[in-house]
């Protein structure tokens, strides 16, 4: 357990449990604009528990990970069942972040009654990876989720990152689940973005809203989006 303590002004990732069982970081405040300063990354995690934490970063808030490339498939372990809940993140790159060193695989990622909101938060929930990584990401979970401002997307799932579609090993994103996710201003509502022969699949948004919206959503090679009560500037639409 890490509990009650306060990070600042790291030069790198803050709290990076590593090939760990049961972890508890709860009430913890990590703050500070490095160039590379996550908040809290769990790579290779089986069963965690992020709860009530503040982030303010120059980098990603949260960023689930397991693995870069052969090392990650080596040790072929997944990060999974962790639940992300009553964090409120602040300017980073991203507020719930999985990527882009995930080639062990992730799945099974909750979050919940989270609020993030800053004209230097990039994205509300960001999925990142490539070829050279590989690596499935699968049975992904948020819900009650409030957001003031994002700079560019509320939602973004990348298989463009860094070396993009240059590797040899697929990347996978399946079944990404968003329920009542309320947003007051961002660029874009999605912009998801797999890869030839490597579609992101099954992306579900429920109950959501976002307004502010000044720019149309990216969609490319992504199958099974599925949109359900979703209303853009107050209009519902049924695509994007």
């Amino acid at each position: 357990m890490v509990e009650g303590v306060s990070l600042k002004d790291s030069p790198f990732w803050n709290i990076h449990p590593v090939l760990c069982r049961d972890v508890i970081v709860r009430e913890v405040t990590v703050t500070g604009q490095g160039p590379n300063n996550d908040g809290c990354n769990p790579e290779s995690v089986d069963g965690m528990l992020i709860d009530n934490c503040y982030f303010d970063t120059g980098d990603d808030c949260i960023a689930i990970k397991s693995g870069r490339n052969a090392d990650g498939r080596r040790l072929a372990t997944p990060s999974r069942n962790i639940v992300i809940r009553g964090c409120q993140m602040k300017a980073g790159h991203g507020g719930v972040v999985i990527g882009s060193e995930i080639s062990g695989g992730v799945h099974h990622v909750f979050a919940e009654n989270c609020q993030m909101d800053s004209p230097d938060l990039w994205y509300a929930l960001r999925f990142k990876n490539n070829a050279m990584r590989g690596g499935k990401v699968e049975n992904i979970y948020a819900r009650d989720i409030e957001v003031g401002q994002v700079a560019f997307a509320a939602i973004t799932c990348d298989f463009n990152y860094e070396e993009g579609a240059d590797g040899p090993f697929v990347p996978e994103l399946n079944n990404l689940l968003v329920e009542r996710l309320h947003v007051q201003q961002a660029g874009r509502v999605l912009d998801s973005q797999g890869l030839p022969g490597a579609p992101v699949r099954d992306i579900r948004l429920i109950d959501c809203s976002f307004d502010g919206v000044t720019a149309p959503s990216i969609v490319s090679h992504t199958q099974g989006l599925v949109l359900d009560k979703v209303t853009v500037n107050g209009e519902l639409v049924s695509s994007l």
